[in-house]
């Protein structure tokens, strides 16, 4: 392959199904620089410390903080050289000397800051994020850095894929941050495909998006999480219509009970599939206090497990009864809704990715509506839209898609209510709702798809309805995404809950827009 971008050792060559990674090169006299920071996040005042291999003597820096113009302001010429990268980087991290030891000016403002390291022949990117020491802002971005984390694939192996188990080909249940991020999670090509794609009826799937990235040479997972994919545009489009933001991460929830504390309302973007307990306990704290959470993301899903210095992540997924070693079931490392762990998704966010979670690819619900059907569009969440009963908002710009979380529902009067089933712990009001599905549907050969096919219905019926048979694998399989208001002590979680919601502000879809308007600004209520 060209580039630093390998094939593992049991890639097929398909860009579907196929394994390949970047990696640094073990060639001395092949040009190359990398980095990564000793943590995710720094306050003012913090020394942020990067760690660098490099066959060059020494490489230019550029650290800019990202925006519609990135602002620079750090640029260096710094010593560097070159380290051996440990095969098992991915899980272990990869062990490079500290290049640099900056202490954070006071007077830089909190946002996503990225590093550009440039020797002749190579350049790479790394990031980090800046917190506000206190809040700067009305509305703080919790970025999904357990999603980032678990599909960084640089090194080889992520939660999806890998170089781990007996054989060398299986996912990594532990991941690191001490390496750098795939190529893709910081900036986006101009030219590269959103995951959303209809392929003709009667046909295999296709998935532009993956035939890009190993055509490109980026890494397949770059659509699916990091910065560029969904929280860079929401917040390019934030700034743009002059909505100022703090920036804080996932981590920093998990170590934190009070991160959110001073702001009255958090924004979550695009992927958030990973959570530990502890960030839904801080979560749920600061919603019972009167926090207001305005999530425009999917896949609530993943329950993981941090290292005390929070660069090691956990999650065992589908091989969690059989490996995840915890004396204690709640923190089997699951579904949020495995009975074993009995903490339902829905008690956070008032929905699950258990009742979605695919639409808009593959054969799951592909040729579907592209968007919310509003059932409630007398609702304030809807308010200067112009949409009435029946009408689908975001159509025209895919905005219900890739990964979208759900709800076990009835109709009553011609309207959606969460079941008696549903386990919450407030009232729900169900705005918008489409179908979604786990499972990949088929008529025969000719349109079966070898990516998601029919495993994660049946991973799903297992482990949370205790058998596949027909009956749980079509439980497990019909599901749906909602827009939806959920209640919970003295706050509240306002639910856009697709991956793809950031796709209407890129098209500047202008219901799609106000809507986002009235979540972030507006009166709830």
């Amino acid at each position: 392959m060209n580039g630093f971008f390998t094939a593992g050792p049991f890639d097929d060559g398909d860009p579907v199904t196929g394994h390949y990674y970047e990696m640094a090169s073990s060639d001395r006299n092949r040009p190359q620089v990398w980095g990564y920071t000793d943590a995710l996040s720094y306050l003012p005042g913090d020394t942020l410390r990067l760690h660098l291999t490099s066959t060059a003597d020494k490489a230019s820096l550029t650290i800019a903080r990202d925006g519609l113009v990135p602002q620079v302001v750090y640029r260096a010429e710094i010593a560097t050289t070159f380290a051996h990268t440990p095969a098992d980087c991915s899980e272990t991290g990869c062990n490079w000397p500290e290049a640099l030891a900056l202490p954070i000016p006071a007077e830089w403002q909190s946002g996503v800051y990225t590093i550009t390291l440039t020797v002749p022949g190579h350049e790479s990117q790394h990031m980090f994020v800046l917190r506000a020491s206190k809040p700067s802002a009305k509305i703080v971005m919790v970025l999904a850095t357990g999603t980032w984390c678990a599909y960084n694939d640089w090194g080889g192996s992520n939660h999806y894929q890998g170089l781990s188990g007996p054989k060398g080909d299986d996912f990594a249940p532990h991941v690191s941050l001490l390496r750098p991020w795939a190529k893709g999670f910081v900036r986006w090509p101009s030219d590269a495909p959103r995951i959303p794609h209809a392929s003709p009826l009667l046909t295999k799937p296709r998935y532009p998006h993956m035939n890009y990235a190993r055509a490109k040479r980026i890494s397949k997972k770059y659509a699916s999480s990091g910065w560029a994919a969904f929280e860079r545009p929401f917040a390019l489009w934030c700034e743009a219509q002059g909505i100022a933001l703090d920036y804080t991460t996932q981590h920093d929830l998990h170590r934190n009970a009070v991160e959110l504390d001073g702001y009255p309302r958090a924004l979550i973007a695009g992927h958030d599939e990973y959570w530990t307990w502890e960030m839904r306990d801080h979560l749920d704290g600061w919603l019972d206090r009167g926090g207001e959470l305005a999530r425009f993301g999917g896949n609530f899903f993943w329950q993981t497990r941090l290292s005390d210095d929070l660069t090691t992540q956990t999650c065992f997924k589908s091989r969690a009864h059989a490996e995840d070693p915890t004396p204690d079931p709640r923190r089997l490392t699951s579904y949020w809704d495995d009975p074993q762990v009995a903490r339902p998704a829905t008690r956070t966010m008032g929905l699950t990715g258990a009742m979605g979670v695919y639409a808009g690819w593959s054969r799951c619900a592909a040729h579907g509506t592209g968007g919310f059907l509003i059932w409630r569009p007398d609702h304030w969440a809807m308010r200067g839209t112009g949409l009435g009963y029946g009408d689908v908002l975001g159509a025209a710009s895919k905005i219900f898609g890739y990964e979208v979380d759900g709800i076990d529902f009835t109709f009553r009067q011609g309207l959606p209510e969460p079941s008696e089933e549903a386990a919450l712990d407030g009232p729900l009001t169900i705005v918008g709702l489409s179908p979604a599905t786990t499972l990949s549907h088929h008529t025969g050969p000719h349109d079966r798809d070898s990516f998601i096919g029919t495993a994660d219905a049946e991973e799903v019926a297992l482990n949370v309805y205790g058998a596949v048979t027909p009956e749980t694998v079509g439980r497990a399989s019909r599901g749906n995404g909602c827009m939806a208001e959920y209640r919970r002590g003295k706050g509240a979680v306002f639910n856009a809950a697709s991956c793809e919601w950031v796709a209407g502000l890129i098209a500047r879809d202008r219901p799609v827009e106000q809507v986002t308007r009235n979540i972030l600004l507006g009166g709830w209520g």
